[in-house]
């Protein structure tokens, strides 16, 4: 028999009642507030169609919004490959039976996880001139603040992906003779990645957001050369709508790919899955038996 747990007690009519009419009251108060933003924005003109026009007609807008956003992908794409690799390695040591290697990796993760991610990208451009006697870029300052910061959140959703499988396979495979290093990179992670893989994707929902803090240490992503083009043009209020509807549809993209592996891992999972084999398991015989 299982128990399912429940978090909060289940409304009854009343309460469902009331948090229908506080709902429609609190929708109803939100867009009020837009029709009064709208209405300023009419009547200062900024509808306009000429404000609005290069994004459509200029292809040189285009293009420099192009560039912004590769910028913002290329960013985006080294620091997650780089804090996927540190958060598996730090979520093993984190794992390790051993003081000298968990030890370490607590205190980095704790670390990273706890200094702000503008502080770490900050340090790393102005700080690294003094120590090393050279100048950093800034694509390499904004990645390495990224890398660590991510890796450190990835770490903890790594040691969790672990630690919800069940515990038989693992025991199973240790009393098969395996190491426990093996165990963990044979057995568990890769059982563990297919599980925190949407949590993985939301994880670079935020991580792309964040290469957007790089406009303070100049690299060319798309908010900073979103910057340029609505100096250029003058018009502000239309160039970062058109840049906050590119991340929101980029987001939305992955957000939608996370529900999707989502849905997929739910309808491949069936039974108990306690009961599964794991393929890296077959052939593995036990200490002394006979070949």
């Amino acid at each position: 028999m299982s128990a399912q747990t429940v978090l909060y007690d289940v409304q009854g009519p009343k309460a469902r009642r009331r948090v229908l009419i506080y709902s429609v009251i609190g929708g109803l108060f939100v867009l009020a507030l837009l029709a009064v933003a709208l209405r300023r924005l009419q009547a200062n003109g900024q509808f306009e169609p000429d404000l609005w026009r290069p994004f459509v007609d200029d292809p040189r807008v285009a293009r420099r919004l192009l560039v912004g956003l590769q910028g913002t992908l290329r960013a985006a794409g080294i620091a997650l490959g780089l804090a996927v690799v540190l958060g598996i390695v730090l979520a093993f040591g984190r794992l390790s039976q051993r003081f000298f290697l968990r030890l370490p990796a607590v205190a980095v993760i704790e670390f990273f996880r706890a200094t702000p991610l503008l502080l770490l990208i900050l340090g790393f451009f102005l700080a690294w001139p003094i120590v090393v006697g050279q100048r950093l870029e800034p694509l390499y300052a904004l990645v390495l603040g990224l890398t660590l910061y991510n890796g450190a959140v990835i770490a903890e959703i790594v040691r969790a992906g672990i630690q919800s499988l069940p515990k038989g396979q693992s025991e199973a495979a240790l009393a098969m003779g395996m190491r426990r290093g093996q165990v963990l990179r044979i057995i568990l992670l890769p059982q563990a990645l297919r599980v925190m893989l949407p949590s993985l994707i939301s994880q670079l929902v935020v991580l792309l957001k964040d290469t957007s803090l790089g406009f303070v240490i100049v690299y060319p992503e798309l908010l900073r050369i979103g910057g340029f083009v609505a100096q250029n043009l003058r018009n502000p209020i239309q160039t970062y709508t058109v840049i906050a509807i590119i991340y929101i549809v980029i987001n939305f993209a992955l957000g939608r790919l996370a529900a999707w592996v989502e849905g997929r891992q739910r309808s491949k999972t069936s039974g108990d899955p306690a009961t599964a084999v794991p393929k890296a398991m077959e052939g593995q015989t036990a200490p002394g038996a006979a070949a």
